[in-house]
């Protein structure tokens, strides 16, 4: 049994740090400060993806169907293996394309002391004749951990709120408080769209580690059941800040799809979700397994 942790946290306070997600070794950092030793190094954990609150649809994939308000500020139920994915796209496929899905999905940037920070809530100004109302969307962070220890896990609600991720923190920045938390068991999950399809594609979720400057780490190749090579692959310099000492990675970068090459599709589904390679317990590594030609539309 494998079962992930599910995790939702509110931004309260402007966010300085890296501007597509929340790495999974600040998270790591930040439940550290608040867990037992033996159990923060036992959790292996996820990017925080960014979500809006906003109204939204269940995608045609989703286990669930049909428009719900209050997308982002909570999670959904998970039954199947893309419910998993509701929130980990940046792209947020559940806007709606019928309001602006793109001004709802991109933060403000305000300067604090001297700095870009992605702001906690978006204010959008309604027409002329509505002048007295506002618009404002509430962002949230979204993230799941693992352990090598099941029994850690679920972790406390108390051990969970009021984290802070980012830069800045000792003036306040990046302040969070848990909106919601579940647990799911990846083995029990629903794969038939996996079993029933013939071919599939790769989803790089998160950066994939080639090279790494941390120590007693080796470099990584390209799996060889993706038909892709460094080649043909958009690559990405990151960093990885560990005890104070900043250490270099080299990556696939995050968001390309590649075809896949093996024959074990819920299995590698699974690898997935736990994520592969170097640094992978710090939230590098995670993709999705998608299948081709399946005809499915987004709703709107």
């Amino acid at each position: 049994m494998t079962t992930i942790q599910q995790l939702l946290w509110k931004l309260d306070v402007d966010y300085l740090g890296h501007p597509y997600y929340v790495s999974g070794n600040a998270i790591a950092h930040a439940l550290g400060q608040h867990l037992p030793y033996e159990t923060a190094q036992s959790l292996h954990v996820s990017h925080g993806i960014f979500v809006p609150g906003q109204f939204g649809t269940f995608p045609a994939e989703h286990s669930e169907q049909g428009a719900q308000p209050g997308f982002g500020s909570g999670l959904k139920p998970v039954t199947a293996y893309d419910d998993l994915f509701l929130y980990r796209h940046p792209q947020q496929t559940w806007l709606l394309d019928s309001r602006p899905r793109d001004a709802l999905n991109t933060h403000d940037i305000r300067i604090q002391s001297g700095h870009p920070a992605l702001a906690h809530e978006t204010i959008r100004d309604m027409p002329e004749e509505h002048r007295q109302d506002r618009r404002v969307t509430s962002w949230f962070v979204t993230a799941y951990v693992h352990a090598d220890d099941q029994s850690v896990l679920p972790l406390e609600d108390s051990a969970l709120s009021g984290l802070q991720f980012g830069g800045k923190r000792n003036y306040g920045y990046g302040l969070t408080q848990l909106q919601d938390t579940q647990m799911v068991d990846i083995d029990e999950l629903d794969y038939s769209r996996l079993t029933e399809a013939d071919a599939f594609e790769i989803e790089l979720i998160t950066p994939f580690v080639l090279e790494s400057e941390f120590p007693n780490t080796t470099a990584q190749r390209v799996p060889w059941w993706w038909q892709a090579n460094r080649t043909v692959l958009r690559e990405r310099t990151e960093c990885l800040v560990l005890q104070q000492e900043a250490y270099s990675l080299q990556t696939v970068d995050h968001g390309q799809v590649s075809t896949y090459k093996g024959e074990c599709p819920v299995e590698t589904a699974k690898n997935g979700i736990c994520r592969i390679g170097t640094h992978s317990k710090y939230g590098f590594g995670e993709f999705r397994l998608k299948p081709i030609n399946t005809n499915l539309t987004r709703n709107t």
